[in-house]
């Protein structure tokens, strides 16, 4: 339908937030409103579209297909107003967010997010990090760092760097043993997170598939960078991304017993919604990474995706 000057674009508006939060409530605070205020407008869009958009249960809302359908639009177009008025205003668009892994995060981003804010000084970077895959509908990132394969529906895709692994442990963890000289040598010592698929592509590869991992102590630590510190106090061996702790090898605080190094086809990559390709922060970021990266938009391949 086209829309008219009557259309209720101020419905709009709280549809987005309320979809955004499935919360009447929390919609309301959001934009200054009282629920009652955002439950009339959400009624009033209702009402102009013929549409139910939101499935009203006990103590929650939910979504219908149209309102799934129209949500991420809804928000795409507020993105694109956003953009715009914020360039006729000459402005950088203040405040970029940027979603990451903590390991990414401390062992990449923090080494070189000066640089950007040198550039571009009217940019300030807010910096988000876990290990969750946020849905950018209902959250203020901007961008993320993911690690997969580069297909997300909806999101632009640009690949940042290849993801390899091997195993490493402190120098005085492989002391205790007599030295690391064989991959088995490793069973004799702490494994942190045996349950790492890593783990068994990694033995494969190094001629040892019969290893078994399952009588192995059992951790879980959530996070590559917790792993590596927990290996760097000597309490166990981590199988890790080795250029993000070349530094700790250099200072003696770990090392790659061997050369070996594996992949199992997932990497890093920047990821935004396809609607905020444009926006002048993104486009700055983006600039930043392919002046820092090599690799960056080249492929796990090596050519251009």
């Amino acid at each position: 339908m086209k829309l008219s000057r009557q259309f209720p674009l101020n419905a709009l508006r709280v549809f987005e937030a309320v979809a955004r939060h499935l919360s009447f409530t929390k919609a309301g605070e959001e934009l200054g409103l009282t629920q009652t205020a955002v439950s009339y407008q959400v009624k009033l869009l209702e009402e102009t579209l013929k549409e139910t958009l939101f499935l009203r249960q006990p103590r929650k809302i939910l979504l219908t297909e149209a309102g799934a359908r129209l949500a991420p639009k809804v928000t795409q177009g507020f993105d694109m107003l956003e953009e715009a008025v914020n360039e006729m205003q000459g402005t950088a668009e203040g405040t970029l967010t940027i979603h990451a892994t903590h390991t990414f995060a401390s062992h990449w981003l923090a080494r070189h997010l000066g640089i950007f804010q040198l550039d571009n000084p009217t940019i300030a970077v807010r910096l988000e990090t876990s290990q969750e895959v946020i849905d950018f509908s209902k959250t203020e990132a901007d961008l993320a760092i993911r690690v997969g394969r580069g297909q997300w529906p909806g999101l632009r895709a640009h690949f940042l760097m290849r993801n390899h692994f091997t195993p490493m442990l402190s120098p005085k963890l492989a002391d205790s043993i007599g030295g690391v000289q064989t991959p088995r040598d490793l069973l004799r010592l702490k494994i942190i997170d045996p349950s790492d698929p890593w783990w068994r592509l990694w033995f494969i590869a190094a001629g040892y598939p019969d290893v078994v991992l399952e009588s192995a102590s059992r951790s879980r630590l959530g996070s590559q960078a917790v792993e590596a510190a927990t290996a760097i106090a000597g309490h166990g061996v981590a199988i890790l991304r080795p250029d993000f702790y070349q530094d700790d090898v250099a200072m003696g605080r770990l090392i790659q017993p061997f050369d070996l190094t594996c992949e199992d086809g997932s990497h890093y990559w920047l990821v935004y919604p396809e609607a905020r390709r444009q926006t002048a922060k993104v486009r700055a970021f983006r600039a930043f990474l392919q002046k820092t990266l090599p690799s960056f938009d080249k492929g796990p391949d090596g050519g251009s995706v």
